[in-house]
């Protein structure tokens, strides 16, 4: 029995770290270009979903930051801050003005439906794969910044998977401790669960140093221009509010009835 416990620790250690290996140099090959630079005295359009200057626009960031649920999360959040829109902490977005600013407001209109109230979830869901969210994706994919679907997910998934192998090995070496037959050497035994362990930490540790921060989204390019990570400051005349949600999260929201509506629907 103990050997099955072996096989399972060896088979998980050895496929996520097989993942990882898979997932980085997909990446790398992604980002092998550089991405190309605005002209000189390009001047920054400061709108949340206009073409790029020489930074990235709001949408932009939280595409790189979480995808696009993160990007739906900062344009709810965007049109609660102007009252066009009511978040509730229970989940729901019910519409206050019926009318967008741009391509991206418009598609959550759209998707938030006539009858003017839906959940945030389906909200997030339907922007998912709507044409708005689309064409950010592809504009940041074209310039270099962001990873193509095709190597999705990354490093970032494929980190998780080598770490919970890690993890798995541990019980794994317990169950087959308790259940080796009397007289089996368990120092031996348990020697032998330190070769999976070694090597999902091993490769753990160098995915760290050599790949951190891990991203599904950004390619290395893009996460240099991220404020806070390269040296690309953020858009002008944004609430610093909206570029931390962006940047961080929900759960960077300093508004406690807005963290609430979206922690409640699943953010």
């Amino acid at each position: 029995m103990w050997l099955l416990f072996l096989l399972v620790a060896c088979s998980a250690a050895v496929l996520s770290c097989a993942l990882l290996c898979r997932a980085a140099v997909a990446a790398a090959r992604a980002t092998s270009g550089p991405a190309p630079q605005p002209p000189p005295g390009t001047v920054p359009d400061t709108a949340a979903g206009g073409r790029r200057g020489p930074g990235l626009t709001l949408y932009e960031m939280a595409y790189l930051s979480g995808g696009p649920h993160r990007l739906a999360d900062v344009v709810l959040v965007l049109m609660a801050q102007q009252r066009r829109l009511l978040l509730a902490d229970t989940g729901w977005a019910t519409v206050v003005d019926p009318v967008g600013k741009d391509a991206v407001e418009r598609a959550t209109l759209t998707a938030i439906g006539p009858e003017g109230q839906c959940r945030i979830p389906a909200i997030r869901d339907a922007l998912t794969g709507d044409d708005a969210v689309r064409e950010v994706a592809d504009r940041l994919v074209t310039d270099g910044l962001a990873l193509p679907a095709a190597v999705r997910p990354g490093v970032a998934g494929a980190v998780r998977l080598v770490r919970g192998a890690a993890l798995l090995v541990l019980p794994a070496a317990a169950a087959s401790y308790w259940t080796a037959p009397d007289g089996a050497n368990g120092g031996l035994l348990l020697a032998w669960f330190s070769l999976p362990l070694i090597l999902t930490l091993g490769t753990w540790a160098v995915a760290r140093f050599e790949l951190h921060p891990y991203s599904d989204w950004a390619t290395t390019a893009g996460e240099r221009r991220l404020p806070g990570i390269g040296h690309s400051p953020a858009p002008a005349a944004t609430p610093a509010s909206l570029v931390t949600l962006a940047l961080r999260g929900p759960g960077a929201l300093t508004d406690p009835a807005l963290r609430a509506a979206l922690h409640s629907s699943g953010a």
